[in-house]
């Protein structure tokens, strides 16, 4: 639930374009990043999971993600195809996704997601910070993990899709 609050947050401190502001934003949305991982972690290793979760997870996670490329694009810091790639993804394996459960089909996640959530993150906290600090252009750096990102995104929806239109068909 608190993933879910924290878009509203993220995108109005992304209406402010300051340095303060672009930080702000960073360090929630890495906040939602960790949170994300440890709900899952926790879950996972303490049997924890409910039907709620297993819900509310993923919707939160396309929340954050999404609204924030999409705010990014007319900010000139995200690309609209590559937010559009990523977009699309997302729907094609939710609504594998969607099909497999009712069919009682459970498909977990690939290591090939795994990494393209990481770049993705990844990705987004340097594009939302945006500023050179310390020598560090947190944008270059941004546009190259969100490249990195845009890779892993279409390999492993072609491998997920791939791989589990048996389970579904």
């Amino acid at each position: 639930m608190s993933r879910i609050v924290m878009v509203p947050i993220i995108a109005v401190l992304m209406v402010y374009e300051s340095f303060w502001a672009s930080i702000a934003a960073a360090a929630i949305f890495g906040i939602g990043t960790f949170t994300d991982f440890l709900d899952g972690y926790l879950a996972r290793n303490y049997n924890m999971e409910s039907n709620l979760g297993k819900l509310l997870d993923p919707l939160a996670d396309k929340l954050m993600v999404c609204t924030v490329l999409i705010f990014l694009i007319p900010m000139g810091r995200a690309p609209a195809w590559i937010v559009a790639v990523i977009i699309g993804r997302e729907l094609a394996v939710t609504g594998i996704r969607a099909i497999a459960s009712e069919q009682n089909v459970i498909i977990a996640a690939s290591w090939l997601g795994k990494y393209k959530t990481a770049f993705q993150c990844t990705a987004i906290i340097g594009l939302l910070i945006h500023y050179t600090i310390l020598g560090m252009d947190f944008q270059k750096a941004g546009e190259f993990f969100l490249l990195v990102a845009c890779f892993f995104t279409i390999w492993s929806g072609w491998d997920y899709i791939y791989s589990h239109i048996k389970a579904v068909t």
